[in-house]
């Protein structure tokens, strides 16, 4: 079976011509982008729009939802990895995924990190504790977790819970991280923090957030798509897109027309 290239010259994910089909629902109609390398990309859009659909995609989720078809091409490292012959678990864990709301085991901090490289075979102590160490200070966490690895995760605050989470990615060394709404259900203090850390990611990793919150997305993205309907309206810089939309529908989402 055909896999994804461990290729460190990735650059961009290429998205062309992508529909996404619920049975006979179209969910994404024909959408072509370039996901920039080791940049913030926000999707936006009303609710139904098919920015989580899209989002998806990059990682093949959908393929595990029943009567979901989808057509195109995702190009990454010269490999179309909506391509049948590739294998989506190598794919999965080089893009990682955090959801809309915090999903920790029900184990300890430091086996909530630990589950990934195990599951991949590594069962050193040594390397174990390193990659658990690393994991939390790159999502954050340490100062807050590190004299307690042995305490249950479902003890967490739940935005420190979504930084887990986010850790529990990076300890499997993913390239992109996908993140859907991963502070709608956090408070602003947590949702800062989780801002924050989505800042300092984009220095090792390509990071593509969906959000309802337009604020967060002028705050820590690069680049911003709008979604309406299914279509990509309008994609480029965040700052072009907020203050000099080239679309009227765009204006009109951002100025709270409707949406």
């Amino acid at each position: 079976m055909s896999r994804v290239k461990n290729n460190k010259d990735k650059k961009s994910i290429e998205i062309q011509n992508v529909n996404v089909f619920y049975v006979d629902n179209h969910a994404i109609k024909d959408v072509s982008m370039t996901v920039k390398e080791k940049q913030v990309t926000a999707f936006i859009g009303p609710s139904g729009c098919g920015k989580s659909t899209l989002l998806r995609c990059l990682n093949r989720m959908n393929d595990e939802i029943v009567g979901c078809r989808t057509e195109g091409l995702i190009e990454w490292g010269g490999v179309n990895i909506l391509d049948k012959k590739i294998d989506p678990v190598p794919l999965r864990r080089k893009v990682g995924m955090v959801f809309q709301k915090p999903n920790p085991f029900p184990k300890s901090i430091y086996d909530n990190i630990a589950y990934g490289p195990r599951i991949q075979g590594i069962t050193d102590k040594k390397n174990l504790d390193g990659i658990v160490n690393k994991s939390l200070k790159d999502a954050a966490l340490w100062e807050e977790t590190g004299d307690r690895l042995g305490d249950s995760a479902m003890g967490l605050s739940g935005g420190q819970q979504q930084r887990l989470c986010i850790a529990r990615s990076l300890a499997i060394e993913p390239e992109v991280i996908l993140m859907d709404e991963p502070c709608s259900a956090l408070d602003p203090i947590a949702t800062a923090k989780i801002e924050d850390l989505i800042n300092e990611l984009k220095k090792n990793y390509t990071v593509i957030i969906v959000t309802h919150n337009m604020q967060q997305a002028a705050r820590v993205s690069d680049y911003t798509g709008f979604f309406y309907l299914g279509k990509l309206i309008e994609y480029g810089k965040t700052k072009q897109i907020f203050e000099n939309p080239k679309e009227e529908l765009t204006e009109n989402y951002m100025t709270g027309r409707f949406g």
